[in-house]
């Protein structure tokens, strides 16, 4: 499934930025509220991910609204900063011809979607609410809400580091030991507001109230809170699902504002089961692929023989080899050291012709390099990297070539039977950290189609 193209609906002379993804049999609009980048939240894998799986069962809409992210300014006339999100979801589910769909929203859109839903019920299937609350500050009558004290120090502290991986760390705190994505959250907020724009949406937000319009809701919902989530607690959540009729509360694992990371596929899991009435849960993990490594041979020596700068320019050349002949061969990169490189493709044949095609290019530059390819079930991580057995194995089998070969595991030999590629035996091998023993075969030569070498 392909990163959707961003359009833009028209709110008078406005445009508001909005993609659709998947054509499922529903519609699905899924909001994070006020703030949105929508381009840029498909860098970070964990969201791309999560997506794709909502848009396995649904055709899912999401947009920004204005006054974030790729969207137009919010006019500033004086109006309830909700009307214009109003205004903007209506106009984008007009230009994606929605006439009816369950709405999926968290934080700080949990209160709009709710409002949303009441004012036009006839456009809203379903509602779904994430780590939301209905009134953010406390009263006699709603213990549920937090002090009035809390809530400064909340906006203080959105002023002062939005936009930062801290403010990041504390939205989400899942992510505290991961630097990569505290790191791409940090580039992702500040792409969508300023610090100052975001503690002023905030302030705005405490003084909306929607316990009134709970009574209202009259389409089915479900209500989802974290455990110990600091933006919107448990008993907020609870009392949502307490005060709309037939509505269904699950309390989630877990402390993050966000869902990509904590617990996704429970969450996905529970929306697929209350739009659909099935759970099929998350698709596989795993794919079948080979894995190609290679590594330069004697690069230590040529670094102390060219001296530090030309051995990193001379890097650079062989890592834009490498990328180049990968994709030639539709291969992926998953990832390179300077000296070598784990790249995984659908199919056998084609490591090995990517293998053969970079000893040549890069004979150019006066390099030589050992090659190993393994055929298997690989883990598909979140990050983009892969992982399991497979990776492991190919690794040993590239670490047994020499100079200017081209090794292969027996999988590989086996599946390529009858091709036009010619093994020799190499012989069996305990592979480290690997059980059992493993024949390794050398691709020797290439067999044109007639079958001669």
């Amino acid at each position: 499934m392909t990163t959707p193209e961003t359009r833009y609906a028209k709110v008078g002379d406005d445009r508001v930025a909005y993609q659709v993804l998947g054509d499922g049999p529903r519609d699905l609009v899924f909001t994070t509220g006020w703030w949105a980048s929508l381009d840029l939240e498909w860098e970070e894998p964990a969201i791309a991910r999560f997506l794709r799986r909502m848009a396995s069962f649904s055709r899912v809409i999401r947009f920004s609204a204005r006054g974030s992210g790729l969207s137009d300014a919010r006019p500033k006339d004086g109006r309830d900063a909700c009307l214009y999100w109003t205004e903007d979801l209506l106009a984008v589910m007009n230009a994606a011809r929605s006439n009816t769909t369950a709405l999926f929203a968290m934080t700080n859109g949990g209160s709009m979607a709710i409002r949303f839903a009441v004012a036009h019920p006839e456009r809203v299937s379903a509602l779904v609410l994430l780590n939301t609350t209905a009134c953010w500050v406390a009263s006699a009558d709603y213990p549920a809400g937090f002090p009035p004290e809390e809530l400064a120090g909340f906006s203080r502290f959105a002023r002062k580091h939005f936009g930062t991986e801290r403010f990041a760390r504390v939205h989400n705190p899942s992510l505290d030991q991961d630097e990569r994505a505290l790191s791409r959250q940090a580039k992702y907020a500040r792409a969508i507001a300023s610090p100052k724009a975001v503690a002023e949406i905030f302030e705005i937000e405490l003084e909306r109230d929607v316990r009134p319009d709970l009574c209202a809701v009259r389409m089915p919902t479900l209500v989802m809170t974290r455990h110990n989530c600091l933006w919107a607690s448990l008993p907020q959540g609870r009392y949502i699902a307490e005060n709309v009729v037939g509505a269904r509360f699950e309390e989630l694992p877990g402390s993050d504002s966000l869902p990509y990371w904590e617990a996704p596929d429970l969450i996905l899991d529970h929306v697929e089961e209350f739009l659909t009435g099935n759970r099929r849960g998350a698709e596989s993990d795993r794919a079948l692929a080979a894995v190609l490594f290679t590594d330069i041979v004697d690069s230590t020596k040529h670094a102390a023989d060219l001296g530090d700068a030309a051995w990193r320019e001379l890097q650079d050349r062989h890592e834009e080899i490498l990328r180049e002949q990968i994709g030639l061969f539709r291969g992926r990169l998953v990832d390179t050291a300077g000296d070598g490189v784990l790249a995984v493709f659908e199919r056998p044949d084609r490591a090995i012709e990517c293998a053969q095609a970079l000893h040549t290019a890069l004979a150019s530059l006066k390099l030589s390099i050992r090659a190993g390819i393994h055929f298997g079930d690989v883990e598909l991580r979140n990050d983009g990297q892969v992982g399991g057995m497979t990776v492991h194995i190919g690794a040993r089998v590239q670490a047994l070539a020499k100079a200017g070969e081209v090794l292969v595991s027996r999988t590989v030999h086996d599946v390529l039977v009858g091709s036009r590629f010619n093994f020799v035996g190499r012989g069996e091998y305990e592979l480290k950290g690997v059980p059992g023993r493993w024949e390794v075969c050398e691709v020797v030569e290439r067999l044109d189609p007639t079958g001669t070498l």
